[in-house]
């Protein structure tokens, strides 16, 4: 069983649509996969129409149940550290580590979704970051291709590189249909300074498994899945 964790430069980046996307394309092409988000905060949020919760768009995308991608559900909109402390039940990582494990088991293919951006505490001393280096997984970033991302994105290149985690690319979404000068300057400028692959996911109309799909073959994925480490489930 093999995984990928994806990541992205701030709340609302795309890191669900991308990791849906990569989900859905992988199980059309024959992958037991599972979608996974362990911890989502901000249920009580209203989701744009047409678009599911997070969670709900992954098990869509992963013929799953919602319960089955989230291990960790809040409802306040907030850091899931504060959400868990609001809630009485702070998270503990060595626990988190294990049921996300165990969620794998059985699958050829985990695609673990983040939450926030890697420095986003879960609990005392324990981040996003710390999460993903526990599951030993390479790391995707999902970034926006506008004004202000050239410096979020290699912020968190940075942050990814200094614990040693492998970033497999930069996926800036949603890629227009008609890019103008500044999504071209700031792809190229990524990809030079960060020297990381930086790839397009484009604009994805309604949340169905077969567009989510249709859109995640402009992506390389069956490399990244080939340079992507089995995920220990033990």
């Amino acid at each position: 069983m093999r995984g990928v964790f994806v990541t992205g430069t701030d709340t609302g980046a795309g890191k669900t649509v991308l990791a849906a996307a990569i989900t859905a394309s992988a199980r059309a092409h024959g992958i037991d996969v599972i979608g996974l988000k362990p911890v989502i905060t901000g249920l009580d949020e209203p989701t744009p129409r047409a678009w599911p919760a997070d969670h709900e768009l992954l098990a869509r995308a992963g013929e799953a149940t919602a319960e089955e991608v989230a291990i960790l559900a809040y409802r306040p909109p907030v850091s899931p550290h504060l959400a868990a402390q609001l809630a009485g039940e702070p998270i503990d990582p060595a626990d988190l580590e294990a049921q996300i494990r165990a969620a794998a088991r059985g699958h050829e293919l985990a695609v673990v979704e983040g939450v926030g951006g890697l420095l986003v505490p879960l609990a005392d001393g324990y981040d996003v970051r710390d999460l993903a280096h526990a599951l030993q997984l390479p790391v995707l970033i999902a970034a926006r291709p506008g004004l202000g991302t050239i410096s979020h994105t290699l912020l968190t290149l940075e942050a990814a590189r200094r614990a040693d985690l492998e970033v497999l690319a930069v996926v800036l979404t949603p890629w227009p249909e008609a890019p103008g000068e500044v999504e071209r300057s700031n792809r190229a400028t990524i990809e030079t300074l960060g020297e990381v692959a930086v790839e397009l996911l484009p604009v994805i109309e309604r949340a169905e498994p077969d567009l989510l799909a249709q859109a995640a073959a402009s992506l390389p994925w069956p490399s990244w899945l080939r340079r992507a480490p089995a995920l220990a489930v033990a």
